[in-house]
């Protein structure tokens, strides 16, 4: 999770810097620091919303206010503590970045309850978790170049699409039976075909991002990369096993990794 939260950013950073220069070690080395905090946070945040539901799905029911480990008031005071910590590493950055960092918490504090009202909380997670494709480049730049930081940002909600419909599969047994909704749910057997558009959507999004940019051979070589890792995610997936989705859920570290390296290699 921590790696799917960070790995935006460093798309951003990366298509900020200089053409000829790496991307800024100490953004990278910040945005990683602040990757950690928001993405505990946001688990902190969604188990307090999910502690009832928790304790009636198996794979969620160890966790520690569900299983009874620690009090509501005492997950309070540690969220409190990840969010201050976070703030510290926000004020590190330009006004600019503050105000639009800031605005990123509704999305992170109101995700949790969208599995409750709507068969598409995953598109919520993407909005959220993809804020640092606009705040990577505004931290570098000062600012927003809409051009290049709206088609990553779509690339990044699409790319959420994928892999966390891929992860809600685990759970569809138990999210029937409590009443939760996910993506997975409302797509079930027509999954391929939804997660093949959405892949599709993201690897235009990012060819726009990569032209608005100037982007040269390396970057679109990693982008046709993505395209092949997801296409065999896509067509290897066996949604009836829970195993099987963690596994592909997990490889998408690969996924934006490959990006990240052919936008350092293209910008080189």
């Amino acid at each position: 999770g921590t790696w799917l939260l960070y790995l935006p950013c460093t798309w951003s950073i990366g298509l900020a810097a200089e053409p000829g220069c790496l991307p800024d070690c100490y953004m990278l080395s910040l945005f990683g620091a602040g990757a950690v905090l928001m993405r505990g946070a946001g688990c902190t945040i969604n188990d307090m919303w999910d502690q009832d539901y928790d304790k009636k799905v198996a794979r969620t029911a160890s966790r520690p206010l569900a299983a009874g480990d620690i009090s509501t008031f005492q997950s309070f005071v540690f969220l409190g503590g990840q969010l201050s910590l976070a703030l510290c590493v926000l004020l590190c950055l330009n006004y600019y970045s503050i105000a639009l960092g800031a605005a990123s918490l509704s999305l992170v504090i109101t995700y949790p309850l969208m599995k409750r009202i709507t068969y598409w909380p995953q598109l919520v997670l993407g909005l959220a978790f993809n804020w640092g494709a606009l705040l990577g480049w505004s931290a570098i730049k000062g600012s927003c170049e809409w051009s290049v930081c709206l088609p990553l940002y779509v690339a990044g909600v699409m790319w959420t699409l994928v892999y966390d419909t891929i992860y809600a599969h685990q759970d569809k047994r138990d999210d029937i039976l409590i009443g939760v909704k996910s993506t997975a749910l409302q797509f079930r057997e027509d999954t391929k075909q939804w997660l093949s558009g959405f892949s599709v959507a993201m690897l235009v999004a990012l060819c726009m991002a990569g032209m608005n940019c100037n982007q040269t051979f390396p970057y679109y070589s990693a982008v046709a990369a993505v395209g092949a890792h997801l296409a065999h995610q896509i067509y290897t997936l066996d949604i009836d096993k829970p195993e099987d989705c963690w596994k592909k859920f997990t490889s998408n570290r690969t996924v934006g990794v490959l990006l990240f390296v052919g936008i350092v290699l293209g910008n080189l």
